[in-house]
């Protein structure tokens, strides 16, 4: 009797357990169906009918919504963003997503900010255009030039910038590697600075505006398997740019930029990412202000506000691990460590600038990987807060 009583008790602790695992399911299930049509509301699907038609035509996607955003640079925005996520006809599972963002905002620091960076695969990948659009009013702080620019030398300077660089590179020998070329044209004006500060003094090519035009070369390796929020894959882009004055520049120098990326996951039940990132500038002969190298912000050595540190050189790298908590939501941590020179044999271990943070991430998009993300990250006798959308790198 007693053994009989055992086993009921064991047969209704596991069905209890089955109901509540199935009602479980049945809440995440209706809770996540009520986030889609949320999320549906603010997405618009131009070439929806002609995908119902033909199942080879890939459903694209434009996502628009109301953002808010916060960097020591920008102190808090608001404004509307957009995505556009989309695929050529022609384009099957073996062609990445194209990505285009749009984003307008301004700024409790009265900046203004329009800008679009773009990835774009043609069928099978055979040709990438890549490059970025920006045109805002952008009041930043200048602490003067090198590893050692002190805190207390902090002024600001305001100024409008057009910048146009797009890249148009070329399948070649191998999968994933492409070789090319553009143009990029960027245009600093109307500045102003303060009277007595340290630009007014030393005066350095350009303080006043510059403007740049060039051609660009550039080789690129792109295995990521997703543009967003890659998993696994390497990212390699190698550019080096000529500027001079025959089509309307104010100073002729060279310009040679690198950024590595790796992506891979370290357990095979888990979907946890640990990525790695290096990204490097050298700036050759008479190059303006608004070309030299600029270390921090949201995007590498978080925790030090963008041109913390300026000068002709720069190297810089982190590491970051991706984890997912639960749901949509994740956690990451990150840690990493750069430094500018005016010299490439200038570059000093004991100039090296460290920096770590942790952050939290929401997913809004599944299908894409798209996370909405808030980092906090520390560096020397510093920390800023970040809020944005999609991966630092």
């Amino acid at each position: 009797m007693k053994r009989f009583y055992v086993l009921r008790l064991f047969a209704f602790a596991i069905i209890s357990t089955m109901l509540n695992s199935l009602f479980a399911q049945e809440v995440e299930r209706t809770e996540e169906s009520k986030f889609n049509n949320f999320k549906e509301f603010f997405v618009l699907h131009p070439n929806k009918k002609a995908a119902a038609k033909d199942s080879s035509i890939y459903e694209s996607a434009l996502i628009m919504a109301p953002i808010i955003s916060f960097a020591p640079e920008t102190s808090l925005g608001f404004g509307v963003g957009a995505k556009y996520l989309f695929k050529f006809k022609g384009s099957g599972d073996e062609t990445r997503t194209s990505n285009m963002p749009m984003t307008a905002q301004y700024t409790l620091k009265n900046q203004f900010i329009l800008f679009s960076g773009f990835e774009i695969f043609t069928p099978q990948e055979k040709w990438v255009i890549e490059g970025n659009f920006l045109f805002q009013n952008f009041p930043r702080s200048f602490f003067g030039f090198g590893p050692n620019a002190l805190k207390s030398n902090e002024e600001m300077y305001d100024s409008f910038q057009l910048l146009f660089e797009p890249l148009f590179l070329k399948k070649i020998l191998k999968k994933y590697l492409y070789v090319g070329g553009g143009v990029r044209y960027n245009r600093v004006f109307d500045v102003e600075l303060e009277n007595d500060g340290m630009l007014n003094t030393l005066r350095p090519q350009g303080f006043s505006g510059s403007t740049s035009v060039g051609t660009e070369l550039a080789l690129l390796y792109d295995s990521r398997d997703n543009i967003l929020n890659a998993r696994k894959g390497t990212y390699f882009k190698l550019t080096h740019g000529f500027y001079g004055e025959v089509l309307g520049g104010t100073h002729e120098f060279q310009l040679t930029r690198f950024d590595a990326r790796y992506f891979f996951q370290p357990f095979k039940k888990r979907e946890d990412v640990l990525g790695f990132h290096i990204i490097g500038q050298a700036t050759h002969n008479d190059a303006p202000l608004a070309e030299l190298a600029f270390l921090g912000g949201s995007s590498i050595l978080r925790g030090y506000t963008k041109g913390r540190f300026i000068d002709r050189n720069l190297l810089a790298a982190q590491m970051e691990y991706r984890a997912q908590i639960t749901g949509r939501l994740g956690f990451v941590t990150f840690v990493g460590a750069g430094t500018v020179a005016n010299r490439i044999d200038n570059f000093k271990i004991a100039t090296v600038k460290p920096n770590f943070g942790v952050g939290l991430r929401f997913l809004i998009d599944k299908e894409e990987r798209l996370n909405i993300r808030t980092d906090w990250g520390f560096g020397r006798n510093t920390n800023s807060l970040y809020l944005n959308i999609a991966e630092s790198f």
